[in-house]
């Protein structure tokens, strides 16, 4: 059973920044995309970018592209997600995820919620104005 646990996240004032980690069990992000996800309360969970597997290309959201950033550790089967310069329209919880299928070449395919499999416990984040 592939097992992602999150850490980070907290209480940051408006332009600060946060890094986000989600650690699996198993190296699954060498084979599976990551992504990243946030649901802000009384509201739906939205994409926030994704990681393809083969070459570490991402994608991020209109709204974060600029100011977040994903990264991964293949030796510690470890993705992050960077946030500077936040907003307080960022406050949300953070969820990571590892995607049911391959490579695509198109990555919209990542934006997908339905499409990933198994996903973190998630981390609130709270950006203060």
């Amino acid at each position: 059973q592939v097992q992602l646990v999150q850490s980070g996240g907290g209480l940051v004032q408006a332009g600060g920044s946060l890094q986000l980690s989600c650690a699996a069990n198993i190296p699954i992000f060498s084979n599976h995309a990551a992504g990243w996800f946030r649901q802000a309360a009384g509201q739906g969970r939205e994409f926030v970018g994704a990681m393809r597997p083969s070459d570490g290309a991402t994608q991020l959201e209109g709204s974060v592209d600029g100011r977040f950033t994903i990264s991964r550790d293949n030796a510690k089967n470890t993705v992050y997600l960077q946030m500077d310069s936040l907003k307080p329209e960022d406050t949300a919880v953070y969820y990571c995820a590892s995607h049911r299928g391959g490579e695509y070449s198109n990555m919209d395919y990542y934006s997908l919620t339905h499409a990933y499999q198994f996903w973190g416990q998630g981390a609130q984040v709270t950006v203060s104005s």
